[in-house]
């Protein structure tokens, strides 16, 4: 299962020496990325990283002084920066496969009423890249940039199945996060699940991450193995065995439309 280290000062398997600086760099603003909280103490930022006070303060000062941390009126609270947006939605901006999904994202969320998600695998997780929201009222759970373990959504799962067998060894923790009562969060039971997906052709997630919420996944097939996948969610009130049909119907025209689109 996988092990996230910090960083180290050795010779990776290519010969090239990591940049020790950088890749702290790297790890805080991971962590102010992903806090739940919206700002850390040094001390939790030292304990999380190993990094001892001093360092990371002075590195924390450079980090402020270019705009990807921002810190309070006291200067003992850190959170992820401006610069950091402006990044990601540089990269939201000149991503190729975004850009031609947008109109079918559209064009579902138009025939199907539902919210409709694009989103991308990376390491054990999903990132939501974009979200075109229902017509009906739901309460929003996803936005772009957010991440969410691939076990626990429809998006993930999809992706997950298209995956060999030794990227879920090397990319999944060892203890599988849970949500609801229906979460997946036992290997074994994820594996016999997903070999249910790819004989399906979709993945669904029926509660697993919120109550109340059926969600249905699809994994784009332009790359080998597959990256990105579009989702459908669906309040379970209104999910008729008719409305079903017709969101996974629409689904798999969708899925075919993108992957024409991108020649392989």
């Amino acid at each position: 299962m996988r092990e996230r280290s910090g960083p180290a000062d050795t010779d990776s398997g290519g010969g090239v020496r990591e940049v020790k600086s950088a890749a702290r760099t790297v790890q805080v603003l991971e962590i102010l990325a992903n806090r739940s909280s919206d700002q850390v103490r040094l001390r939790e930022l030292s304990e999380e990283t190993g990094v001892p006070r001093s360092s990371l303060y002075a590195l924390l000062q450079t980090l402020v002084a270019c705009g990807w941390v921002r810190t309070d009126g006291t200067g003992s609270l850190y959170s992820i920066g401006i610069r950091a947006l402006l990044t990601g939605t540089r990269y939201l901006d000149t991503d190729a496969r975004l850009s031609l999904a947008g109109p079918v994202l559209d064009q579902l969320t138009e025939e199907l009423g539902e919210t409709i998600h694009f989103a991308r695998l990376d390491g054990p997780d999903i990132v939501y890249l974009a979200t075109r929201e229902s017509r009906h009222y739901l309460r929003p759970f996803s936005r772009v940039g957010r991440r969410l373990p691939a076990q626990a959504s429809a998006l993930g799962k999809a992706l997950l199945a298209e995956q060999p067998p030794e990227y879920l060894e090397r990319e999944l923790p060892a203890v599988l996060p849970s949500y609801t009562a229906r979460t997946i969060s036992d290997h074994t039971a994820l594996r016999q699940h997903l070999g249910t997906v790819r004989e399906r052709g979709y993945a669904i997630d029926d509660g697993e991450h919120i109550e109340g919420l059926v969600c249905f996944g699809f994994a784009l097939r332009y790359s080998s193995p597959a990256e990105d996948a579009i989702s459908c969610s669906v309040p379970t009130v209104r999910l008729s065995e008719e409305h079903r049909e017709r969101v996974v119907a629409a689904m798999f025209r969708a899925r075919k439309e993108l992957e024409r689109a991108h020649p392989r």
